[in-house]
């Protein structure tokens, strides 16, 4: 049996996304065999970024530094009149390796089901409402949410709700698999799918 102090941190490590009972004891037991140095290295970096990191006021996108804005909503060199809508803060960076994207981005902080209509409460709809009526310069919008079943139902979901703004909508063309992460698509797959958008 687990002493009550390993059973904690295994409950609050089984929290993260993904991450099992198993897989949360065995980050478990390798913090117990990392030196003290090591240990305080991992406290001080949780606590600088709560600390630290802000959320972006236009894209939602994680940053350091002065201001509201992000270092991509802050360059003027990037292209204002795409944006591209995507499920989370991973994705964007799956994007940006790529470097073959210029324009802007709004992280929609996850999907909905088809079958849990409340999931719709959790996504920043009126937010995205609002940047689009903010910023009349947009011309096309991508949908560049993950192929799953929950991705198409939340594809169809936004297409419905901009349709009013009369903006060009389109999708990531079919380079991914249905059912793949934009997170672990390589950069080819994912630059072939910003290509053949429709």
């Amino acid at each position: 049996m687990y002493t009550s102090s390993i059973k904690k941190l295994i409950k609050l490590f089984s929290k993260f996304p993904t991450v099992g009972p198993r897989t949360s004891a065995r980050f478990v037991f390798y913090l117990m065999k990392n030196n003290n140095q090591e240990i305080e290295e991992l406290i001080q970096a949780i606590q600088n970024i709560k600390k630290e990191v802000k959320t972006c006021f236009w894209c939602f996108n994680p940053f350091e530094g002065k201001g509201e804005l992000c270092e991509i909503c802050q360059n003027q060199a990037r292209d204002q009149s795409i944006l591209c809508i995507i499920e989370n803060e991973t994705d964007l960076a799956s994007i940006e390796k790529t470097k073959q994207y210029k324009g802007l981005y709004f992280i929609l902080g996850g999907t909905v089901s088809a079958l849990r209509k409340q999931d719709i409460k959790k996504l920043r709809i009126k937010e995205l409402e609002q940047r689009i009526k903010d910023h009349s310069e947009i011309k096309e919008i991508i949908l560049a949410i993950n192929p799953t079943l929950d991705g198409e139902a939340t594809t169809l979901y936004l297409e419905r709700i901009l349709k009013p703004f009369n903006k060009k909508i389109t999708r990531l063309g079919r380079g991914l698999p249905r059912g793949g992460e934009l997170e672990y698509a390589d950069e080819q797959t994912l630059k072939d799918a910003l290509d053949r958008r429709k």
